[in-house]
Order: structure tokens, then C-alpha cells, then sequence
């Protein structure tokens, strides 16, 4: 008995030392199976190349409260699993490290305080949430934010409450630090940031209830000091007070500053007069102007003004900088031919697309090019071209086809319609009207391989916007069609992840079978309309109290409406001559007039051409038609819709950064189940409605029958005994 004891005993000491050693191996060697189907857990390639080629220190200090209520505790464990995952793939220079900013009476350490004057420093503030706590709903305040911090540079992310897109936030900032202290070192003249301020605009100050004007010169000043400790000094700051009345006209023309004008105050002895306002940042011949003043009105009280605190106009300032140094890869801009603007311009009916132009500058230095003041920069990866309502001259177009020819790759977001806005005084409830929008660029869309029909393509399964019950409740847009899974090419990496999408008053494209062919040039549909959809053409009315769908199914069928080209491209201008720039507008005439012109040479008997009869490289074009994917009614800032993340991948994938592109896309919010064709759906209510009881009733009768024939054979059996 005392043998099997000892024997027990032993087997105890093993084990308990197995398993010890078993966790001491599992600290420093551990295996980990990412089994989601995007690899969410897992870092990309793009990610991991980051953080193993750093070259100087780099850490990211992370504030998170402890003992977050759900969901945000789960933010804080992926954060956790994630920067692990990153510490793995880096070099030695990439660190991070978690600070306890949890306050001392919920179970913080001795350092809380300190450590929450260092996030605050960072600028990392607390946010409020709402937590359960004894069944009652509380608002707390949490810390959820890190500052990653490369050299002297800073980059923070201050509020983190959902693990969508962390990794790429991450990452971006990552490269974003990196850049920009490359970019800042190679910097031969500083960046000037002027601010223009009036000295009429001092006098009146007081009675537009802005009391703190006077200290704007200052407050500028030190946040320009401020950012040059972390920017090497490549920033100079100065005033400049205009008060010439055409002095003030020109530079509210130039720059866009805020023109101000007032009438006489006669109980202060103030005259009518006028000023303007606002801070310009130039550097390389480019200029951005920064609005320091507001004017909104409020009923009952009027007009009033506020001006932009200091943390807005730090902020506004660093990211002008960011922009005008080009810290990212830059994306050309169509900004001339009646293209959609990117920011606000005096009398424009357009609302411009602001959240495209913040979602960019995520990853992008924007660079706007007008074909009438020169050519397409050679360098550019991408030229977009969004929008556009006038004509291309045979020069522009000449410009945007050798371009191509060069390498640089196209982003198409073109309307088949013009809408034109009905006068202001009209008719009350007038509609606008849709004409068709011939802009030049379809004859060379045509020799490349893809047309725009002149149409809208309405969808059933489409946008439902609700309205008041006397509509019946809702009402569906169908010229918004939802592309659901199905209808997605998933096959292609950059929309594999992309589940559904939105689209808003796009036009059917066709592609050249035979052209395409001819050239070698491969045409790739990234999306369509479901096969619930028609053309509306001819008199176009997107008015959804008058669109009804068709009569028959027969004109029901699915469209294509967006298609990625790619290979060498044949140039339009091949077998043609050289198009002769525009004359010079008159203001340029009148500049020229006088001058002495120049001896001509004579050329006869000289030959000689510039085009490019094909690409020097394979290309791509990227081809949709509807300018309405770049507007703020369908695109997100902050890139967390589809919508968004497609915009996005399309340009990583003409910019040759596929690896972004998945990055981005496999975490999104908006992730539904695959919609099930009609007949599918008929066939599950019919299963439900019938098939269940039917499936009841069918079980039922075998137990019955089962109970049956039991019984004959319990009967047979004594039957047999009662004979024996």
C-alpha cells in the first residue's frame, strides 16, 4: 500500500514539473492561429516591412483606462495583441509601452496623475462613455488614445474606440512620422505662414464681440514657435496688415481670405470700411489660406463671429504644412474644366468634396494641376479627374493622353449628365434639369476601349429613405443603388473584403471587346447593379415620387459600372498631328504687349514630334461613371464605410500599393450576410410556411407507425408462447 503511494506521489512531482515547464516555454515560445477569414489579428506585409526597416527609435505610448465596460475593453486587448504582433516583426529601434492613467480611487497606481499630465501633453484627451454600473447608467471618463513619437516628430491617435481599420491607423502614422522628418530635412527655404490681418479689422473688433483679436498676432506666434520644436525650425511667421481698399480686393480674390465689410457706427466714430482675415501658408509656389474667423447667423440674435481656438488653428497649420511639403506620394488633381471642387469657392452651386480631400490626406499629398496653366507634372502616379462639365480643347486632351502614355494612371469619376440648378426667383418647386454632359473625353475613353452610355441606371434593391406615412412610410431612391456581395468581383484583392456599397446616380459603361483585344489590354469589372435594374435615358427626372420600375422583366438586367483597365495603352493623337496650344487669354496679351518679339527662324524643311504612340509602360484606368462617389453625401472623413475604403483601395492599386489597399479593407463595420436571389427566398418561406408542419406531421406518423409495429410484434411474440 505504501509502494502504490510513493508511485502516486511521483507521478504528482512529474507532472507538476511538466506543466512548469511547459509555461516557462510557452513565455518565450508560443504558436498563434489567426482562424478569421480576413487574418484580422494578424499583421499585413506592409505592416510588418515598417516596423522591421526603422532606422531610428521609434515608441508608442498608449493611455488606456483600466477596466473599461464592453465594448472598449475589447479595444484594449486587440490594441494590446496588436502591438505585441508588432513588436515581434520590428527591429530593435520599436517599442511601446501602456501607462496607467486610471484614476488613484478606481484602482489606479500612485502615477496616474503624472501619467495623465503626459497624455496631455500629447494632446491626448479624456473622452466620455457610458458604463453600467449596479444597473444604472453612468457617464465616465476614459483615457483611450497613444502618441507615437520618431525622433522629435509626434503623431497621435487620439481617441481609439473601435478596432476597425487600428492597424491601418497605425501603421499610416507610422509612415507619416517616417516621411515627414525625411521631408522636412530636405527643405531649403522655410515654410512662411503670413498672417493677414487688417488694421480696420483691430477698430471694429470690439463690436463684433471679439475681444481676444488683438492677441491673435501672439497666439500665432507661439503656435508656430511651438511647432517648430518638433518641425527643426523650418517654419517663419509674420503679419502682414493690408489696408489699401485694392490691396484688400486682390488678396481676398487670390487667396480666398475672408473679405469683411461694415457701414458707419456713429455713436464710436467708426467709418464704413472693409478687411480681410486669415493665415496663408506658401512654400514651392503654392499657398494655402487657413480661416481664422467664423461667421455663422443664429435667429433672433444675427450674424456673430468666433474666432478658431488655438488647438484648431495648431492643428489646421500642421496639416497645411504636412500637405505643401508633400510628406506623402502625391495624387494629381483636375482642378480647371468645370471638375468638382475641393474646396469652397465663391458663388459655386457645388458643394466641394472636403471629406475626400480629408480622407486623402490620410495617405496623399494632393497636388491640383489645370491643363490650361501647363502640362500633367511627370512623376504623378495618379491624375483623378472628377466631374468635369466643360469641354476639353484637343491640347488638354493631348496633355491627359500622353500623360497616360508616360505611366501615369488614370482615376475616372466622370457624369454622363450635367445638372443644371434652376435660377434663383424661378417657379417655386421647380426641378433641376439633366443634360447630357459631352466634355471631349469619350472619344478618347472610345479609343481605349470603354464608352459611357448616356443614362441613369435605376435599381429595385436600392437606397429606401424614409418620409411621412401619407407617402406610405418610405420611400426608395432607386437612381442609389445598393451593390450588394454578389454583384462585387471578389476575386479581384483590393474588393475581396468590400461586402456592399452605395452608389448614387451612376451611368452604365460598355467595353470594346474587339479594341481591347486588338491592344492586349485586359478590362477588369469591379462591380454592377444587381439584376433588378433598367436605364433611364432620353428625359432624365430623378425626382423618386415619379420613377416607377418597368412594366415588363424583360427590361430588368444587370449593369456594369465600374472596370479597371490595365496594359499599353495606343495613344489618340498616334496618326495625328501635334494639337496647337490655345492662344493666350487677353490678360496675358495685355502683359506681353509692347515686348519686343523675337526673330523667327526658319523651319522649313524640319520635322519632328513629341508624341508617344503607346504606353512607355503598362497602364491603368480606373472608369466610373458618377462623380456622386466623391462627394460628402456618400463619402465618410474617416474612412470607415465601404464607400470609402473602395475609393481608397482604387487609388492605392493605381499608386502600386496593393498591400495598403488590404490592409485597409479587412477590418470594416459594414459586413452583411449575402442577400439571397428571389427564387432562394421564396423557397426558404415556402420551407417555414409549410415545410415545418409538414416536416411535424411526417414525424409524427412514423413514431406512430413505429408504435405499430411494435405492437404486432409484442403481440406475435405471446401469440407463438400461448400455442407452445
Amino acid at each position: 500500500m505504501a509502494v502504490q503511494n510513493k508511485s502516486r506521489y511521483i507521478k504528482f512531482g512529474i507532472y507538476l514539473i511538466l506543466l512548469v515547464l511547459l509555461n516557462v516555454a510557452g513565455l518565450t515560445l508560443y504558436l498563434r492561429a489567426d482562424l478569421t477569414k480576413n487574418r484580422v489579428y494578424s499583421l499585413s506585409k506592409v505592416s510588418r516591412e515598417v516596423v522591421a526597416t526603422l532606422k531610428e527609435p521609434l515608441t508608442i505610448n498608449v493611455f488606456f483606462t483600466k477596466n473599461l465596460p464592453a465594448p472598449y475593453n475589447t479595444v484594449e486587448r486587440y490594441l494590446r495583441d496588436l502591438l505585441e504582433e508588432y513588436s515581434l516583426s520590428g527591429n530593435r529601434y520599436f517599442n511601446y509601452r501602456f501607462y496607467d492613467v486610471t484614476p488613484l480611487e478606481e484602482g489606479g497606481s500612485a502615477h496616474s496623475a503624472e501619467n495623465q499630465r503626459l497624455a496631455s501633453d500629447y494632446g491626448i484627451q479624456p473622452v466620455q462613455i457610458q458604463a453600467i454600473e449596479q444597473d444604472e447608467v453612468k457617464i465616465k471618463k476614459a483615457y483611450m488614445g497613444l502618441a507615437i513619437v520618431h525622433g522629435d516628430m509626434v503623431e497621435k491617435v487620439p481617441t481609439i474606440t473601435s478596432i476597425n481599420g487600428l492597424e491601418y491607423q497605425l501603421t499610416s502614422a507610422m509612415m507619416k512620422v517616417n516621411n515627414k522628418i525625411s521631408a522636412l530635412l530636405k527643405l531649403e527655404k522655410p515654410v512662411e505662414i503670413k498672417l493677414y490681418i487688417s488694421p480696420s479689422i483691430r477698430e471694429v473688433a470690439p463690436y463684433m464681440g471679439l475681444k481676444d483679436l488683438p492677441e491673435l498676432d501672439n497666439g500665432v506666434n507661439e503656435i508656430v514657435t511651438e511647432l517648430n520644436r518638433t518641425m527643426y525650425g523650418k517654419l517663419s511667421f509674420s503679419t502682414v496688415e493690408p489696408s489699401g481698399q485694392e490691396e484688400i480686393a486682390a488678396l481676398a480674390d487670390e487667396h480666398g481670405l475672408m473679405h469683411l465689410k461694415w457701414p458707419d457706427i456713429p455713436q464710436s466714430s467708426v467709418k464704413a470700411g472693409s478687411g480681410v482675415i486669415g493665415i496663408v501658408v506658401e512654400h514651392g509656389g503654392q499657398s494655402m489660406a487657413l480661416p481664422v474667423l467664423q461667421v455663422f447667423r443664429v435667429p433672433l440674435f444675427g450674424t456673430q463671429y468666433s474666432l478658431a481656438s488655438p488647438d484648431e488653428i495648431d492643428e489646421m497649420i500642421t496639416e497645411s504644412v504636412e500637405s505643401l511639403i508633400g510628406i506623402n506620394e502625391s495624387i494629381g488633381y483636375l482642378t480647371g474644366n468645370g471638375a468638382l471642387p475641393l474646396y469652397g469657392m465663391p458663388g459655386s452651386q457645388t458643394e466641394p468634396a472636403t471629406s475626400f480631400v480629408q480622407l486623402l490626406s490620410k495617405s496623399y499629398s494632393l497636388k491640383q494641376v489645370d491643363l490650361k496653366d501647363g502640362g500633367i507634372p511627370e512623376g504623378l502616379k495618379t491624375f483623378v479627374i472628377a466631374g468635369p462639365t466643360k469641354n476639353f480643347s484637343d491640347y488638354e486632351l493631348y496633355q491627359i493622353d500622353q500623360a497616360l502614355m508616360r505611366g501615369t494612371n488614370l482615376a475616372l469619376f466622370l457624369d454622363s449628365f450635367q445638372e443644371i440648378m434652376p435660377q434663383q426667383g424661378g417657379p417655386f418647386g421647380q426641378m433641376p434639369q439633366y443634360v447630357p454632359n459631352d466634355t471631349g473625353l469619350e472619344k478618347l475613353l472610345d479609343h481605349y476601349g470603354v464608352r459611357v452610355n448616356k443614362s441613369i441606371v435605376m435599381d429595385e434593391n436600392c437606397f429606401t429613405q424614409r418620409s411621412s406615412r401619407q407617402y406610405g412610410g418610405e420611400q426608395k431612391i432607386y437612381y442609389a443603388p445598393i451593390i450588394q456581395n454578389r454583384n462585387i468581383n471578389s476575386d479581384i484583392a483590393c474588393m475581396a473584403n468590400i461586402k456592399s456599397m452605395v452608389g448614387l446616380a451612376m451611368s452604365p459603361l460598355e467595353i470594346d471587346e474587339k479594341r481591347l483585344a486588338e491592344n492586349k489590354i485586359t478590362a477588369t469589372r469591379l462591380f454592377s447593379s444587381s439584376e433588378r435594374s433598367w436605364e433611364m435615358r432620353d428625359i432624365i427626372s430623378l425626382n423618386p415620387m415619379f420613377i416607377r420600375p418597368p412594366a415588363g422583366e424583360e427590361e430588368l438586367r444587370s449593369y456594369p459600372l465600374a472596370y479597371m483597365l490595365e496594359g499599353s495603352f495606343p495613344s489618340y493623337f498616334a496618326d495625328k498631328p501635334i494639337p496647337e496650344k490655345p492662344a493666350a487669354t487677353d490678360e496675358a496679351a495685355d502683359a506681353q504687349e509692347g515686348e519686343k518679339p523675337a526673330p523667327k527662324a526658319d523651319l522649313s524643311g524640319f520635322e519632328g514630334t513629341t508624341t508617344l504612340a503607346s504606353s512607355a509602360r503598362p497602364g491603368k484606368i480606373f472608369v466610373v461613371a458618377s462623380s456622386h462617389l466623391l462627394r460628402n453625401n456618400v463619402l465618410d472623413a474617416e474612412g470607415q464605410t465601404p464607400n470609402s475604403a473602395f475609393v481608397m483601395n482604387v487609388l492605392d492599386v493605381l499608386n502600386d500599393r496593393e498591400d495598403v489597399a488590404l490592409m485597409r479593407s479587412k477590418v470594416l463595420s459594414l459586413n452583411p450576410l449575402n442577400d439571397p436571389r428571389a427564387q432562394t427566398k421564396i423557397f426558404i418561406k415556402s420551407i417555414n410556411i409549410v415545410g415545418l408542419p409538414v416536416l411535424v406531421v411526417g414525424f409524427g406518423l412514423l413514431v406512430l407507425l413505429h408504435r405499430h409495429v411494435r405492437k404486432n410484434r409484442i403481440e406475435l411474440m405471446f401469440s407463438k408462447r400461448g400455442e407452445s
